[in-house]
């Protein structure tokens, strides 16, 4: 089967501006163990993660999404008037319709300009946003495009499954893309979709497979999401591995050439799999699981950003970033850091 070649250019555009949100309330391993039959070791062992945030009772999506694009407005130096659309990646949406990006607009004072959700990809939904928002660009070249991936995975997840609960967090993290990106310019992309593997990670509740019943709240369909480990696991690993390579080999880049590898915080081990598997030490590798658990598409902006408030991130680096997600989606990035990653905090 022929393999499809990941995009290179267009030249010269990237991201203006990254800013990211947690909410306040930690929650540890331990709190957990008080509500379902498990420990901190046992999380620790078979995760990396010892705790998450949670949003408070009275914040919403929109809430932690509106955080984190004003903090990336700020860093950008831009006013909400320069932003000439708006793309929301989540799978927690402030309701079922309209788009949490129409309400961001409205919360941000942007006015009429184009506002769209990319859903159902899960953690992958970011990059992907990106690379849409980069193709944007290149069609109207002066325009700013904010992209935030947003998620509030505590309202969705069962409480008491904990094989799920205690794997996730709530976050969001977003950019500015457009021309001259003075964070960093976008070398190359990848990215793919294996429909095949869709129920190794769904949630099927709410659609017109399984709508909305009383019968089914009752028995919690909205909140059963399936997660086949082992083949998530398997397909994770490879899917991030091989965009990677097919990323940094449309970027004429090779791994050696990598400063630093953002991968989307799934779990520990996930990440020292995709380690190996591209041969990268891990001192290359930022992670940040063991602070946030799984953010879903708010983990690699996220991840950028604390890697850039710590001083991992220098100009003229090459980073890599790469997710996958439900559908089966995978998806990846390379930029080349410019001038304004060093960020005097």
């Amino acid at each position: 089967m022929l393999q499809p070649k990941a995009p290179s250019g267009p030249q010269g555009i990237g991201l203006a501006g990254l800013g990211s949100y947690v909410p306040e309330r930690i929650f540890t391993n331990e709190e957990w163990a008080r509500r379902v039959d498990t420990s901190h070791d046992w999380i620790v062992e078979r995760t990396g993660i010892e705790r998450r945030r949670f949003a408070a009772a009275d914040q919403t999506t929109l809430d932690l999404a509106e955080a984190a694009a004003r903090a990336a407005l700020t860093d950008a130096g831009l006013e909400p008037s320069e932003i000439g659309e708006i793309v929301v990646a989540t799978d927690t949406p402030e309701v079922y319709i309209p788009d949490t990006s129409a309400f961001l607009q409205e919360r941000l004072g942007l006015g009429e300009v184009p506002a769209y959700d990319l859903a159902g990809s899960g953690c992958a939904g970011f990059l992907q946003a990106v690379d849409v928002a980069r193709s944007r660009v290149a069609a109207y070249p002066d325009r700013r495009i904010l992209v935030v991936g947003v998620e509030l995975l505590s309202r969705l997840m069962n409480w008491n499954d904990r094989e799920t609960c205690v794997l996730f967090g709530d976050a969001a993290g977003a950019t500015v893309v457009s021309k001259g990106g003075r964070v960093g310019e976008i070398l190359s992309s990848d990215a793919g979709t294996d429909g095949s593997r869709a129920d190794i990670l769904s949630l099927e509740a709410g659609g017109t497979r399984l709508p909305f019943s009383v019968e089914g709240a009752q028995r919690g369909d909205h909140q059963r999401v399936v997660m086949r480990g082992r083949e998530v696991f398997r397909e994770a690993v490879r899917r991030m591995a091989d965009s990677s390579r097919r990323a940094l080999a449309a970027a004429g880049l090779s791994i050696d050439e990598v400063d630093l590898l953002v991968p989307h915080q799934a779990n520990l081990r996930i990440l020292r799999a995709v380690s190996r598997a591209l041969e990268i030490d891990e001192e290359r590798v930022f992670v940040n699981v063991q602070e946030y658990g799984n953010t879903g598409s708010a983990s690699v902006p996220l991840a950028l950003d604390q890697a850039r408030s710590e001083g991992r991130l220098h100009a003229g680096d090459r980073v890599l970033l790469t997710a996958f997600g439900a559908g089966f989606h995978w998806s990846s990035l390379v930029l080349r850091a410019g001038p304004g990653i060093e960020r005097s905090e």
